[in-house]
């Protein structure tokens, strides 16, 4: 299955119309979505309503009920309204299933590489839903319960692979999608929430199943921006124990809210050998008997808003412990241990938000402004997130003891463009001394980009990437990689 040439005629035609709509009232922004009935966590979807140069607009004189203003400036590819299949899609949402996924296809252009240069397109295609039983059942007791279920296509073949002429370690390739490629189940499972019960909306929060890890712990939703898969994905720990969008397994996790800003989340799964391997299809239920361990992470999280702009932040310190008996993790004197461990810390913050321009008092006329203090702000401004990772170096395993991510994205940097994305993002890993044939220091990564939001549920977004040391010595050259991705929000 290649799904290049028909998606890419689709793009092309997007950006011809985005091309005449361009200066118009609409615009958009990509936002990840985090609702907790929502599996689908961690996927860059479509948001909030317009703004023109930057400031809030009523509606438009137009009438949006018309079926093709609807379906161009809504949320979803298949949704809308007056088409059959988009009413079916509104009406099984209204009584409780609902349906996500998205597209996303990227070219790599390796313009100096250590294999030469060469150009890839590699892509991914999601599909996902959720089951609400209370709303499907109408039954109060069942309200906060719900199934979900996600898989995913990824393509395997080798033009497909820019690291193929990069040679980075495996945690650094320029493309995220290079693990569990081919069609793959990534999740299924029981959504268990109290919802409004308690003395805070949803205070306990319970997943049961077929999980991914990476969904609950040490979650950024603006590293997803990026491309290369250290940054995106790997953050350093997956560098040394399976933890991607490609590790599925069966286990739960808890979270406790304890206050507005408080929350702990605890995960127990288990573990096995190459669970990330496409052969599996994510269907590799009975793990590797055994070989079978547990894998047991937790986080302490703290999420305030600062100041009077209420600046959202995240500040949580994480650990994990991968089990892996019978011997099966080696030391660097070559003994045996149970198994590997790490730790985390997480900052990310909203370091600036521009205020609301001023309008007219009253909406008639600009000679009376409104007061500062009763203007309402809005998402445009600088936002940053960090991430530190360490792994003791007693495990040969543990290919990076540290590691370490920054980055920053700016919403609506440019007039008239407030929902376009501007970033940046370095990730750096130092590698154990003394296990292999070869001394490894360090890899480093650079990428940014600028994602162009074509309309509700179409992106466009030009970037580049630097590496640096890609497999961590000086006998690979230094790699630059341009290319552009291009999204759909199904």
């Amino acid at each position: 299955m290649n799904l290049k040439h028909t998606t890419l005629g689709v793009l092309f035609t997007l950006a011809a119309w985005s091309t005449h709509a361009a200066n118009s009232w609409w615009q958009w922004h990509p936002v990840v979505d985090r609702g907790s009935g929502n599996y689908l966590s961690g996927a860059v979807l479509s948001g909030t309503a317009g703004t023109i140069g930057g400031v809030r607009e009523r509606a438009h004189e137009r009438d949006l009920s018309l079926p093709w203003s609807d379906w161009w400036n809504g949320k979803y590819m298949l949704g809308g309204r007056g088409n059959p299949l988009f009413d079916a899609r509104r009406a099984a949402g209204d009584r409780g299933l609902t349906f996500t996924g998205y597209y996303q296809g990227a070219f790599f252009g390796a313009v100096a590489a250590q294999g030469g240069s060469k150009g890839f397109w590699d892509e991914q295609l999601t599909f996902g839903a959720d089951l609400d039983f209370g709303k499907l059942l109408q039954v109060e007791p069942l309200e906060g319960v719900s199934g979900f279920v996600l898989a995913r296509y990824r393509d395997s073949w080798p033009g497909s692979n820019p690291n193929t002429v990069v040679e980075a370690q495996s945690m650094f390739n320029p493309s995220n999608w290079q693990s569990g490629t081919q069609a793959r189940l990534l999740a299924m499972g029981l959504y268990f929430g109290s919802g409004t019960r308690l003395a805070m909306k949803d205070m306990v929060v319970m997943r049961l199943g077929w999980l991914q890890p990476q969904r609950d712990f040490a979650d950024q939703p603006l590293s997803k921006l990026f491309l290369n898969n250290a940054v995106n994905s790997a953050k350093g720990i997956g560098g040394n124990i399976p933890f991607s969008s490609s590790f599925s397994t069966w286990g739960g996790v808890l979270k406790l809210r304890l206050h507005d800003t408080v929350q702990f989340n605890n995960g127990l799964y288990m573990s096995f050998p190459s669970p990330t391997a496409s052969a599996n299809h994510g269907l590799q239920f009975e793990g590797s008997p055994g070989k079978n361990g547990l894998f047991y992470m937790s986080e302490a999280s703290y999420m305030p808003l600062v100041g009077e702009a209420k600046l959202a932040g995240k500040y949580a310190f994480g650990g994990y412990y991968y089990g892996t008996p019978g011997g099966q993790t080696v030391t660097w004197n070559v003994n045996t241990a149970p198994g590997q461990y790490g730790f985390y810390f997480q900052a990310d913050q909203m370091l600036y938000r521009e205020p609301e321009a001023v309008v007219a008092g009253g909406g008639k006329n600009f000679k009376e402004a409104e007061p500062a203090k009763e203007q309402q702000l809005r998402k445009q401004g600088l936002s940053a997130f960090n991430l530190l990772t360490f792994a003791p170096g007693y495990a040969k395993a543990n290919n990076f003891p540290f590691y370490f991510q920054s980055g920053l994205v700016y919403t609506g940097l440019f007039p008239s463009r407030g929902e376009d994305l501007t970033m940046a993002s370095i990730g750096y890993g130092a590698y154990q001394g003394g296990v292999g044939s070869v001394e490894k220091s360090y890899t480093a990564v650079l990428e940014g980009g600028y994602r162009w939001q074509l309309n509700g549920w179409s992106y466009v977004q030009p970037f580049a990437q630097y590496f640096v040391r890609p497999n961590g010595t000086s006998q690979v050259q230094n790699a630059t990689v341009l290319g552009f991705l291009a999204g759909l929000v199904l």
